[in-house]
């Protein structure tokens, strides 16, 4: 809606524990108290919108108990190349953690920006592109078409919540060299290379590489 996604398919119980199990934001959708929930948060988007609050509107479904994680977690992943990735592989330098879904087209433009912006900084920049509620297939499809030199991997639903409330297509959060949370990003508005790119630059202005 106006490129604000209000709702993902595990908002609705589809991924995760499932239906019924506390898997989703609105799970179980055939309850009444979920049903209502995404009623209210559809309506708060709208409105936002209407107002012309495009940026709170992005961000209005994450403001009811959802935090971000304050630090990078810990974790262990196989990039799509069969490399092993984690959290030490990445200290010392500023980290980019991209989750996409190949069901997203913003994603898309976003991660070939992203490509350019790991391009242009080499290895004094981490970015790291975790695909969520997608088959690999596709995934190793997307990556190969955007060529983007990142390092690309499958995520569960266990590791976006390790990260927080990923809630929103495409979610970019960035972490300074000791791993600290610097800022999320949600959604691909316009103004989202120009304001990553100024909170990334005085990180690496003091990285020592």
């Amino acid at each position: 809606m106006n490129d604000v996604l209000v709702a993902t398919p595990k908002d609705f119980g589809f991924y995760g524990k499932g239906e019924g199990q506390g898997g989703g934001r609105y799970a179980p959708i055939k309850a009444a108290a979920g049903q209502e929930r995404f009623r209210r948060d559809l309506s708060r988007v709208v409105d936002l919108l209407l107002a012309g609050r495009r940026d709170d509107a992005a961000a209005a479904v994450r403001q009811e108990g959802t935090t971000d994680a304050p630090s990078l977690p810990a974790f262990a992943l196989t990039d799509l190349e069969g490399r092993p990735v984690a959290r030490d592989d990445l200290a010392g330098r500023p980290v980019l953690v991209e989750f996409w879904a190949t069901w997203c087209p913003p994603c898309r433009a976003t991660l070939g920006w992203l490509g350019e912006l790991k391009r242009r900084h080499g290895d004094r920049l981490a970015v790291l592109a975790i695909a969520i509620e997608s088959d690999e297939a596709d995934v190793r499809r997307v990556a190969g078409q955007i060529g983007a030199p990142l390092r690309w991997a499958m995520g569960s639903p266990e590791l976006a919540r390790a990260f927080g409330d990923v809630s929103a297509m495409p979610t970019l959060l960035l972490f300074d060299g000791r791993g600290n949370r610097v800022r999320s990003f949600l959604g691909a508005p316009p103004q989202l290379h120009a304001e990553v790119e100024a909170a990334l630059e005085p990180l690496l202005s003091h990285d020592p590489r």
